[in-house]
Formats: structure tokens, C-alpha cells, sequence
């Protein structure tokens, strides 16, 4: 996966702004931005780079995970209750890494939904047609990346829950048989697991991908 990059100095403003202005998208909000020079694009950057980074951090979870699976599989003996509590442990964590990434979705949707109406409702104010026509291209483009980008990850999003549905399956069975004759009938849903995680993983990273060529492409 490819390594994710430190972020410049105006990304951090724009994060600390969101951390004092909550998730809100208020016209107030964007004004009190914009008067430090950040803008709505520089908002739906800094987003992306949040979604894009959580999905990184999922990622590494959900590997961590299906090890932390196969170390129960590969149980020869010890103590089958500590086994248990680290499964646990790590499927809850992916759960919250799941949710941090719907989360961060949810939050580029909802700033890019006023950037892209704010720009095409200013189209109609240039008195220069071919000043409005390279803008409304310009508008096009942007729309057609932003396209490529959410839906890629939602496609990474939606494949979290199948993965995460198995594991809670495994957990929930383990919980309630903590015996050897229990982790032999956990080896045999291991191929499905392994499927099912090397398809998200791959999805994660087309979504990383396809994040970081539009933050390239927004610079």
C-alpha cells in the first residue's frame, strides 16, 4: 500500500477548524474560513485526506485481524480464554475502525455537495461567457474525479461489513465453546475469511488510490 504523506501546513488549519466547527457545513462556518483564506475546496481536500486515511487505518486492522484469526487456528494449546479475548478484542476494533470510515464518508459527501452547488449557482454571476464556460468545465472535471473517488470508497466501505459479519459469526461461536473441538470448526471457515479480507483490502487500496490522485489533482 502505498505510503500516505505527511500533510501541509494549511491542511492542519483546516483540520483544527473542523475539530472547533464540529461537522457542521453551515454558510457561517465556511465564512469564518474563507476569512483566514480556506476555502470550500480546501475543505473537501482535507476530508478526503481524512477519509482516505481512516480507510489506510482500517486497512491495517482488518490485517491485523485475520492474523489474530489464524493464530486462533493455529491454537496448540494454552489459555483458550485469552485466545478468545484477543479475537474479540481485535474484531471490536475493526468494528470502530469500520465506523471512523463511514464516518469520514459521509463527511466528504456532505462538504462536496455545497462546494459543487455553490459553484454552479456562481456560474450564472460571470458577465465574461467564455470565463463561465472554462469555469463550468472546470466544475465538469472536478465533479467527474469527486465521482471516481466516492465511489470507490464506498465500494471499500460496503465491503467492510461482510468481513466484519464473518468475524462476529467466529467471535460469537468461540464464545460459547471455548474448546479445541471449537477452534477445529473455526479452520474451516478460514478460506472464506481470507477471501473475503483480500477482497477489501484490495478495495481499500483502489479507494487510497483513487484519494490521493484527486488530492494531487485539487493541489
Amino acid at each position: 500500500m502505498a505510503r500516505i504523506r505527511q500533510r501541509p501546513f494549511g491542511s492542519v488549519l483546516v483540520t483544527a477548524f473542523l475539530a472547533v466547527g464540529g461537522m457542521s457545513c453551515s454558510a457561517a462556518y465556511y465564512r469564518a474560513l474563507e476569512t483566514i483564506g480556506i476555502e470550500k475546496r480546501d475543505v473537501l481536500v482535507d476530508r478526503v485526506e481524512d477519509a482516505r486515511d481512516a480507510q489506510d487505518a482500517a486497512a491495517e486492522q482488518f490485517r491485523s485481524a485475520l492474523d489474530q484469526y489464524r493464530s486462533v487456528v493455529a491454537f496448540e494449546g494454552g489459555d483458550l480464554e485469552e485466545m478468545y479475548d484477543r479475537l474479540n478484542g481485535s474484531y471490536e476494533a475493526s468494528e470502530r475502525r469500520a465506523r471512523a470510515v463511514t464516518e469520514r464518508i459521509d463527511a466528504v459527501e456532505r462538504v462536496a455537495g455545497d462546494l459543487f452547488a455553490e459553484w454552479e449557482g456562481e456560474l450564472d454571476e460571470y458577465s465574461d461567457p467564455g470565463l463561465r464556460r472554462r469555469s463550468e468545465r472546470l466544475l465538469t472535471e472536478t465533479r467527474n474525479r469527486y465521482g471516481d473517488v466516492i465511489a470507490a470508497m464506498r465500494r471499500a466501505e460496503a465491503a467492510m461489513f461482510p468481513v466484519l459479519e464473518l468475524f462476529q459469526d467466529q467471535v460469537l461461536f468461540l464464545r460459547h465453546n471455548l474448546n479445541a473441538r471449537a477452534i477445529g470448526a473455526l479452520e474451516t471457515e478460514l478460506d472464506a475469511i481470507e477471501e473475503a479480507t483480500s477482497e477489501l483490502l484490495a478495495e481499500m487500496e483502489r479507494a487510497i488510490a483513487e484519494a490521493s490522485e484527486f488530492i494531487r489533482s485539487m493541489g
